[in-house]
Formats: structure tokens, sequence, C-alpha cells
């Protein structure tokens, strides 16, 4: 196995062992990196030079005894709403051309204290506001759309041009990416990792989180990232946790929500088929399975939409009346949607997000995990805009891969994406997996036991 197709735990224990540099891993990922970007468009911009000087010196510093960690020359990308001094941050904008951060996000000091080498930027959707990713291309199928708004980083991920990557998730943008491309992605509870020194999209629903080829991969990145930061008025005042998942695949006792209602319907019957195998599977390993009914559902498209939208509206008010000939059409559109929204209009989908965390909380008492669907289709081709299920609906693609992500971003509770297999066509297939606030170490530890009775996965075909 080539170093770039290793998993961030597998890399890590090879450098920690000296049998792996992190120099020689870097330069393996740039390689890959060369050969196949061209082709895939994930990356804003490509640091390489800067990766090479920080691979030798985290290669010295191990040399002498100086191991920081899981991270210590890791390579990885961070999506281009992440702040790192002295580089750009577009948000892949024409309205952000020439911007350039004057300090370090919180989430990039963090990283950079563990050992992380940053390879570059990976494009999002417009200021996150999309969930296909233009610029981007499916790691699997170069036809299909690459998901968004962190397209950029889950195809870097899955294509072996990053070991990791970070993505920031407002109604599923890191996880509708990671299921589209057949890696992990992790929306850690709300305030659980400090937003500091990142570009918003709507402030009572971002967060920050990991994109990896494993699950074990993104406990170790959570592990680096999570923690409080006063700078962010969100962020909670948690000490430092490792969440590093154990070995064992014993879920005896564990309950797994099973939903009667929302996450199956309007459902692609291979993704239904194939989400529905892995919970038998988890079932198989002692979990008891525990039919529940989704609250609120009839709320959830328009309680999302009324809290994003407005957000995004005033966040981006000034540059909407002075330069809007730069932004693409379809966020504009939305972007000026949301200048039109009234107050009553807002104050109606706080209210109704404060009764879904009340009711989400009283289901989650009844099972410890909810398994379902991350989205209700696989990749569509790029340039499509519209489904159509079966009973004659019609469902815009945005709508379709924001619905079932949409309920983990209004109540805030930590959701986790796991591969579960591809349809006919080869495109892969998303099992998410939804938990208690701060209850991560629960699903991470249900996720890794999936995955270990699962076979290795392998990059990318398409890259």
């Amino acid at each position: 196995m080539r170093p770039h197709e290793l998993s961030l735990a597998a890399a890590a224990d090879a450098i920690r062992a000296r049998r792996l540099s992190p120099v020689e891993l870097v330069d393996s990922v740039l390689d890959r990196l060369d050969r196949v970007e061209p082709h895939l468009g994930a990356y804003v911009t490509v640091t390489a030079q800067q990766a090479r000087r920080a691979a030798r010196e985290a290669e010295h510093e191990a040399a002498h005894g100086r191991y920081r960690g899981p991270l210590h020359g890791i390579p990885m990308a961070l999506k281009d709403l992440i702040d790192v001094s002295g580089m750009a941050t577009t948000a892949s904008s024409r309205v952000r051309a020439g911007h350039r951060a004057t300090a370090d996000s919180t989430v990039a000091t963090r990283l950079n204290a563990a050992g992380a080498i940053l390879l570059g930027k990976t494009h999002t959707h417009e200021f996150a506001f999309g969930l296909t990713t233009p610029q981007t291309r499916n790691a699997w199928a170069r036809d299909r759309v690459a998901g968004g708004s962190s397209g950029g980083s889950a195809v870097a991920v899955a294509s072996g041009t990053a070991t990791f990557a970070l993505g920031t998730d407002t109604g599923g943008s890191i996880r509708v990416p990671a299921a589209l491309n057949g890696v992990v992605g992790l929306k850690p509870t709300y305030g659980l990792v400090p937003r500091h020194g990142v570009t918003s999209l709507s402030w009572s629903l971002d967060h920050v989180g990991p994109i990896t080829r494993t699950v074990e991969d993104a406990a170790l990145v959570l592990t680096a990232l999570a923690g409080h930061d006063p700078r962010d008025p969100a962020s909670l005042p948690q000490p430092a946790t490792h969440y590093r998942p154990g070995t064992g695949t014993d879920l005896t006792g564990l309950r797994i929500g099973l939903p009667r209602s929302y996450y199956f319907d309007h459902v692609h019957p291979q993704v239904e088929a194939a989400v529905r195998h892995a919970i038998g599977q988890l079932e198989a390993l002692g979990a008891r399975l525990v039919d529940v009914d989704i609250p609120m559902t009839r709320y959830i498209q328009a309680t999302q939409w009324g809290l994003m939208v407005p957000e995004a509206g005033a966040y981006h008010e000034g540059s909407l009346r002075t330069v809007p000939e730069l932004y693409r059409d379809d966020v504009r559109v939305l972007l000026e949607a949301g200048e039109l929204m009234t107050a009553g209009d807002y104050l109606r989908a706080q209210r109704s997000r404060t009764l879904m965390r009340a009711q989400w909380a009283r289901m989650l008492e009844e099972v410890d995990v909810i398994a379902a669907p991350s989205v209700p289709t696989t990749a569509v081709g790029a340039g499509e805009e519209t489904l159509t299920w079966p009973d004659g609906t019609v469902e815009s693609v945005s709508d379709a891969y924001v619905r079932l992500c949409a309920p983990a971003n209004i109540t805030g509770v930590p959701a986790l994406t796991v591969p579960v297999g591809h349809d006919p066509a080869g495109l892969p297939i998303g099992m998410q997996l939804l938990g208690r606030p701060l209850g991560e170490p629960v699903l991470l530890r249900v996720g890794h036991a999936y995955e270990q009775t699962q076979p290795a996965r392998t990059l990318a075909r398409a890259a």
C-alpha cells in the first residue's frame, strides 16, 4: 500500500514506529494530487512548498523525540472558509477576491499544534450556501456532483489527495459530500468545536468537523479540535477528551433507534436497502432495534430554511448592496430571499427549534443512537436540479440532500455518516448515526464497530 492510501491511524502508527517519515507521506500525497487534481477540482489553492518544508520539520522533531501525537506529520486540507494567517480565505467566491486572513482560526491553530501539515484550501459551494460544489467533481464519477458545501474536502479525502480534511456543516455540508464520495463525515455537537476564524453561513446552525477515511480517523481529529474557546460565543465549556474508540465490536445492550417516519420517506430503494442491511449488521453485533417516531417532521425543512436564510442574508447584507453581481446567481437569490423574511418568520423558526430540541431530547432518552440514511439518493448528474420520486413528487436536489441532515443542525445533536456500500452504478451510499448532545463517544463506537465488520475501503475509482 502506498503512503497516500493509508488511513490517518495507519499512517500515524507508521510514523511513530519510524517505518514511515512525514516527508515520504507528504511527497506521496502531493504526487497523487499532481496526477488527479486536474480532473477533480477539489482545491482552491495548494501549498506544496510549505507542506514539504513542514514535513521536513516534522521528521526532524520525530527523530529528536518530539512526537506531538497521532496527527504529527499527517497531511490535511481545510475548507476555504477556515482562516490560516497570510492565506486567502475566498469562500470560493469572487466577493472575497484578494481577501487574506490576518490570524489563524482556532481549528487551524489546534491542528498545527498537533503536528498536522496543511496541503491547501479546498473548494466550497460559494459561501457554503449550496449542496453541490459545482467547481468540483465526484471522486467516483466525474459526471456526478461532489455534494456540498464541503465538496472539495470530501473529494480530496476520497481521492487520496489529503489524509483528512475539515469541512463545515450548516444543513448537511459535511455529511452530504462525505456520503456521496464514500468517506466518513462527522458533524459534532453544536459548540463542541470552536468556529472562531471560520466564515459563517448561519451562526446558529454552523458546525466545524472532520472528513476522514475511517471512523477511527474522525475520532483522532476530533480529539485535536474539541474544547472551549471563549472567542466563539457558542463554544461549550467542555474539557479536553480523547475520542478514539476501542477495538471491540460488541454492541450488546445498545439501543438503536429505527425511524418509522421521515428518514425512509422518499428514499431511493437501493439506498434504503443498503442502510437497512447495515442496521441489521449492528443488530448482529448485539444492538437492540427500537422503533422511534421522529417528532415535528412537517416543520423540519421550514425551520431549517427559516433560520438559515435570514441569518445568511444578515451576514451578507453589506456586500449584497454593494457588489451583488459578484455572487453566483443561485446563492444571490437565496441571500436576497433572506432579506425579505420578516422578524416574525425568524422568531417562529426559533420557537419551532426550541420545541423540536425538547422533543428530540425526549426521543433520545429511549435510544442511544438513531440510524438512518445520510442522503436519500446517491450523487446526481452534474447540472441536474430536480428529482422525481415514484409517486410523482418533484423535489429540488438541494431540498433532497438537506432533508435528512437538517434535524441534526436544528437540534445541535452530533451526527456521523459512514459508508455502507455502493449502488449498481458504483456510487457510494452513506448511513447516518445521530446521538444525544455530546454523545460523540457512542456514535464513534457504533460506527467503528460497524466498520470493523467490513472489508477495507479503497480510494475512489474515478481518481
